[in-house]
């Protein structure tokens, strides 16, 4: 009990430093590595060599998503981590982000495909036994994760599951239970339709949200201004929510598709055509423009970037339009 509540007094000591939440001298600027399969490209040295280029444009944080499946009785399964030893895909990215110079964040994500559900924000229960084993098996989850990770410099609770959060009850005491696993500072990634009903902010260490905020009403190809106009607009209910909580804000994840679509619903998987490529690298610029002008913003984690050689994935950042946009706003 005395080394978690000292643990707990540099948090607070933390947050009293000028500067930002997860960095005390400098905004997050992160990029989230995901995989194809269920994450053993994270220990590989294409993982190694992709951190590398990562640094390249400006990057000073990364991210990873360990996997756990859910199934509809709400049972979460996480048997790559019920093991003696951590697994190398968790403890060799830790090891060399801090070879590198780079933070490391985990967020823990949620499968929910082969359980029927389109996305982690359709989770859902239709009888008390589900909810309370959902809420218990989550638990050892994220609680297993955060033991397993050791030294880390954020961690995530949760991502996008908006169907959940109404059981405040739950979700606080999974925080208190992640706190006595993890000396990191924890957020909570709700998605933009949610984050600003979620009545918990108050037991996390910043706001995070994912940050798909439509930015036209239809499929008009924008201008700069109208985006920045959009995202002024949106800003306003962002910096709202903060004030409220006294907590800064992270976006944690925000990302375009190649999509005509990426403007109007830019949560969307897009058609991958080449044509669409200006339109992606515009929307990503204006909005790296936004957070660097919005002080309540402590920073962002870019959707996504893969190891090796990501034929024909989403949302792609390695591309050399995509790392230019970054790359003008992180590079000093």
């Amino acid at each position: 009990m005395p080394n978690l509540l000292f643990q707990r007094f540099l948090l607070f000591l933390l947050l009293l430093l000028p500067g930002t939440f997860f960095s005390a001298d400098e905004p997050v600027r992160g990029i989230i590595i995901s995989c194809q399969t269920w994450g053993w490209e994270w220990g590989t040295d294409e993982m190694v060599e992709t951190m590398e280029t990562i640094k390249a444009t400006g990057a000073n944080w990364i991210a990873i998503h360990p996997y756990a499946r859910i199934h509809r009785d709400g049972t979460v399964n996480f048997n790559s981590l019920q093991t003696a030893s951590p697994p190398l895909w968790l403890t060799r990215p830790i090891a060399e982000a801090k070879r590198l110079g780079l933070k490391i964040c985990i967020i823990p994500h949620l499968a929910p495909w082969r359980a029927g559900w389109g996305w982690r924000g359709e989770i859902t229960f239709q009888d008390e036994m589900a909810w309370d084993r959902f809420f218990r098996t989550y638990a050892d989850f994220v609680t297993t994760l955060a033991t397993k990770c050791g030294p880390i410099d954020g961690f995530s609770v949760g991502s996008e599951l908006g169907k959940t959060t109404s059981r405040s009850d739950e979700w606080r005491k999974i925080i208190a239970s992640v706190r006595e696993k993890t000396s990191a500072p924890l957020t909570y990634g709700a998605n933009w339709t949610e984050f600003d009903k979620i009545s918990f902010w108050d037991s996390l260490d910043a706001i995070g949200l994912s940050a798909y905020f439509p930015l036209m009403a239809d499929l008009s190809e924008p201008t700069a201004a109208e985006l920045d106009s959009a995202w002024e607009k949106h800003l306003i209910l962002i910096n709202s929510v903060s004030q409220k909580w006294d907590r800064p804000v992270v976006f944690m994840e925000l990302g375009y598709d190649k999509s005509r679509k990426a403007a109007y619903r830019p949560w969307e998987d897009g058609d991958g055509m080449d044509k669409h490529i200006p339109l992606q690298a515009l929307c990503l610029d204006r909005a790296l423009t936004a957070v660097e002008n919005a002080p309540q913003v402590d920073g962002v984690f870019l959707w996504k970037w893969f190891p090796g050689n990501p034929a024909g994935e989403n949302f792609l950042l390695q591309t050399p339009p995509m790392q230019k946009t970054i790359a003008a706003h992180w590079k000093e």
